[in-house]
């Protein structure tokens, strides 16, 4: 599954053969969840709460370029990266 962003060491992908509705993964410390773009709300798994604020927060400043990769791994291209957290 390619990678999107990194940060706080949570890694963000998303994945070619995927389904909808449009989502990514992240993972940090062994755990996982999956996020829809379009809600931002978490679809499933769990992450430890900060993390799990990181990822949302990060997700609220790029939801616009995650529709964009989405669009991208759904039409086989090769996917931008986005810039991580400060």
């Amino acid at each position: 599954m390619p990678e999107v962003s990194r940060f706080y060491g949570i890694v963000i992908r998303m994945n070619y053969s995927d389904h909808p509705p449009p989502h990514f993964h992240a993972k940090y410390a062994g755990s996982e969840i999956v996020v829809d773009i379009s809600t931002l709300g978490v679809v499933v798994g769990k992450l430890p709460p900060r993390a799990t604020s990181l990822v949302l927060e990060w997700a609220a400043l790029h939801q616009a370029e995650l529709f964009q990769v989405w669009d991208q791994a759904r039409n086989k291209q090769p996917l931008d990266a986005i810039a991580p957290l400060p």
